[in-house]
């Protein structure tokens, strides 16, 4: 079973850029601890055999066909720009 110690919390806390007072590392240790064990009694689990799921239920993905088309809706896009010239998005100047 792994500990975690106050001085490795602070040291995650840190890394996270999480802002924890010194009164909350114990709990934080903790909970890091309760983590790393859940994790541990993970790997005992046999998992040789079992198949990769995506999903609980079973089920096949919605398939189209692959094919590059324009779109077909160019002045329905450009509606909706600010700014549009000669079919595609003006936007400002940004190098000068």
């Amino acid at each position: 079973m792994s500990t975690i110690d106050l001085e490795t919390a602070r040291r995650v806390a840190k890394l996270a850029r999480i802002r924890v007072p010194e009164d909350h590392l114990p709990q934080l240790a903790g909970e890091l601890t309760h983590i790393l064990n859940f994790m541990e009694q993970l790997n005992e689990v046999d998992v040789e055999g079992v198949e990769p799921m995506t999903s609980v239920t079973p089920m096949r993905l919605k398939r189209r066909q692959d094919g590059v088309t324009d779109g077909g809706i160019q002045d329905r896009v450009l509606a909706n720009a600010p700014d549009a010239r000669e079919g595609f998005f003006a936007v400002p100047k940004v190098v000068e």
